[in-house]
């Protein structure tokens, strides 16, 4: 029996159907950074309105390797009409929570693309159904939207990229805890090297287990 591997590309079909209903302006937003115990959340966001914008290459950053995803930063943020970026450092995120601080993230992104533009988003689609929504704003939140949808995806690039860049300036500050290999996730040498080191200003002291520690 021969194993197929399916490879899922985003396509634009959910921007064309909302372009074809008025909303000209259709933000794609994604965040990486919640589930680690280290370091900020990174929310990304584009807008595209046409063909020649989509780079073919984009997918979930999640499925995509370190190099692609490198090459995939660049070409977005040359191609697409605007893009944005949001980050919530980790004090910020013990005081408000994580999923405020992905929906202050999200706001920056959104704040920063209407600065671009002088005016309102028309329409904000992002990835996850457990996301807080934006108020004042007409928006879908959608269970793997990354995957599905070319907005999000190329978001979801943004945001993972930013995000491992800042964890491997860490690294340079902390080399012991490994922040160049996991990022902040809570692999098993990062817990160990937490209980051998210590807690360090840029770890979420609410996030279990430090927050047992």
């Amino acid at each position: 029996m021969v194993a197929y591997i399916v490879m899922i590309y985003p396509d634009t079909k959910l921007e064309e159907r909302l372009w074809s209903e008025g909303y000209n302006l259709v933000l794609g937003l994604d965040e990486a950074g919640r589930g680690p115990l280290a370091g900020p959340v990174v929310a990304g966001g584009v807008v595209i309105t046409k063909e020649s914008e989509i780079i073919p290459t984009v997918r979930d950053s999640k499925k995509m390797t370190e190099k692609q995803r490198n090459e995939a930063f660049e070409k977005i943020k040359e191609s697409v009409l605007a893009y944005g970026v949001g980050i919530v450092g980790p004090a910020e995120i013990d005081s408000i929570g994580i999923q405020e601080a992905v929906l202050k993230a999200m706001v920056t992104v959104l704040e920063v693309i209407e600065a671009k533009f002088n005016r309102r988003i028309d329409y904000i689609i992002g990835d996850g159904t457990n996301i807080l929504s934006i108020p004042r704003y007409r928006m879908d939140k959608i269970k793997q939207g990354d995957l599905n949808h070319y907005s999000i995806a190329a978001g979801s690039v943004l945001a993972k990229v930013t995000r491992d860049r800042i964890m491997r300036k860490y690294h340079e500050k902390y080399p012991k805890y490994g922040f160049d290999t996991h990022v902040g996730y809570g692999t098993k040498k990062h817990i160990d090297a937490i209980k051998a080191l210590g807690v360090t200003e840029i770890h979420r002291k609410s996030f279990a287990p430090i927050n047992k520690l």
